[in-house]
C-alpha cells in the first residue's frame, strides 16, 4: 500500500500554504544562503551541546537543557509576537480539516533525537566527523523526501543535476572524513550521527509543513520544541532512575546557547524548505555544516585532532555540491519568467 504525503494537503482548501496576497518571494539564492547559515548553526550547536554534555557527564540532561532553553525563549516571543499565536489558530483549523496530518507535527522528536546524538558523540568524534556523518543522513534523507513529496513544496522529481550534487556532498563526506577514519574513529559510533541526519531531513520536512499550514515560522518552531522537550523530559525520567541526575551545572554562559541556536536554524529551515526542496536545503547544510566544523576543529580544538587537505578539500566540494544541486531550480525559475 502507497501512502500519498500530500493527500491531505493539496487542493482548493490548503490556501494557508500559499503566500499571503502581495507578499514578495523569497529569492531562491538568498534561501541557499539562509541554508548555509543553518547548516553552520548546526555545527556550532554541537560543539556547543557537546561540551555541555562532557561538562555534566549525562548527554540526556545536556539535551533537554538545550531544547527547554529553546522553548522558554520562544514561549517569551509568543508574548510579545501577535503573528506567531495567530498562527496557532490556522493550524487548528488545518488539523480540523484534515488539511495537514497530525503525525506533521512530530518533526520535534527527530530534533531531540539529534541533540541527544550531539551530546553522545560530538566530543568522541570530534565535530568534522560527527558533522560530515549527519551530513550522510541528511544527503540521502533529502533525496528520498523530496522524491515523495514530503516537504511543503510538493514533490521533485530525480534530475542529472541533483542526484549529481547528492553524489558529490557524499563525495565530499568520504574525503574530508577519510584521513580521521584511519585513526580509529569508532565507526559504529557514527551511525548514531547518521541516523540523526536522515531525522533532520524529516525534521525539515515537517517544520516547513507545519510552517506552511500556520504561515508562521514561530509556531512550527514552536511546535518543534514542544515535541522535541516532551520527548526529552520522558527520557531524562527514565535514565535519571537508572543514573540520578548531575552533580552540578556548569558556570561557563556559553554552554547554555545551545537552545538559542536550535531556535535561530529551525525557523531558518522552516522558511527556507519550501523554495528549496528538501534535498537542497540539506545540502546547503552540509556546506554550511562542513565549513563551520572546519573552523572550530582549526581554531577551537577539542582534541589533538590534526585538519588536513582532505578535510578541506571536502568541504569545498560540499559547497559545489550545493551549486550543482540547484541548477535545475534556477534554469526552471529563468524559463517561467521569460
Amino acid at each position: 500500500m502507497t501512502v500519498d504525503v500530500n493527500a491531505e494537503t493539496e487542493g482548493p482548501a490548503s490556501t494557508p500554504e500559499a503566500p499571503a496576497k502581495g507578499r514578495r518571494h523569497l529569492p531562491a539564492w538568498l534561501a541557499v544562503v539562509i541554508a548555509l547559515l543553518c547548516g553552520a548553526g548546526t555545527a556550532v550547536q554541537s560543539r556547543v551541546n557537546g561540551e555541555l554534555a562532557r561538562e555534566l557527564a549525562d548527554p540526556y540532561m545536556a539535551a533537554l537543557i538545550s531544547f527547554g532553553s529553546g522553548l522558554v525563549i520562544l514561549l517569551v516571543s509568543l508574548t510579545v509576537w501577535k503573528p506567531g499565536r495567530a498562527g496557532f489558530t490556522r493550524l487548528r483549523a488545518q488539523l480540523r480539516g484534515r488539511r495537514i496530518a497530525w503525525w506533521m507535527l512530530s518533526g520535534g522528536v527527530a530534533g531531540a533525537y539529534f541533540v541527544t546524538t550531539q551530546g553522545l558523540s560530538a566530543g568522541v568524534l570530534g565535530v568534522a566527523v560527527f558533522t560530515v556523518a549527519i551530513v550522510a543522513g541528511q544527503t540521502v534523507g533529502g533525496l528520498v523526501f523530496d522524491l515523495i513529496g514530503l516537504g511543503p513544496g510538493g514533490r521533485r522529481g530525480v534530475t542529472i543535476q541533483r542526484v549529481a550534487g547528492a553524489a558529490l556532498a557524499l563525495g565530499a563526506i568520504g574525503w574530508a572524513v577519510s584521513s580521521q577514519l584511519a585513526h580509529e574513529v569508532p565507526l559504529l559510533l557514527m551511525l548514531l550521527p547518521f541516523a540523526a541526519g536522515i531525522g533532520s531531513a524529516w525534521q525539515q520536512a515537517l517544520n516547513g509543513r507545519v510552517r506552511a499550514a500556520a504561515d508562521s515560522a514561530l509556531t512550527s518552531t514552536v511546535v518543534n520544541f514542544m515535541m522535541g522537550t516532551t520527548a526529552l523530559v520522558v527520557v531524562v525520567l527514565v535514565h535519571t532512575v537508572f543514573a540520578g541526575l548531575p552533580t552540578s551545572l556548569p558556570t561557563e554562559p556559553w554552554l547554555y546557547l545551545g537552545g538559542l541556536l536550535g531556535c535561530l536554524f529551525i525557523a531558518g529551515q522552516a522558511i527556507v524548505v519550501r523554495v528549496t526542496g528538501v534535498l537542497v536545503l540539506a545540502l546547503g547544510s552540509v556546506a554550511g555544516q562542513l565549513a563551520a566544523a572546519l573552523a572550530l576543529d582549526l581554531f577551537v580544538p577539542t582534541h589533538d585532532r590534526v585538519v588536513d587537505v582532505a578535510t578541506i578539500g571536502g568541504t569545498l566540494l560540499a559547497i559545489v555540491a550545493v551549486g550543482v544541486a540547484s541548477i535545475s531550480r534556477r534554469r526552471r525559475s529563468v524559463s517561467r519568467a521569460s
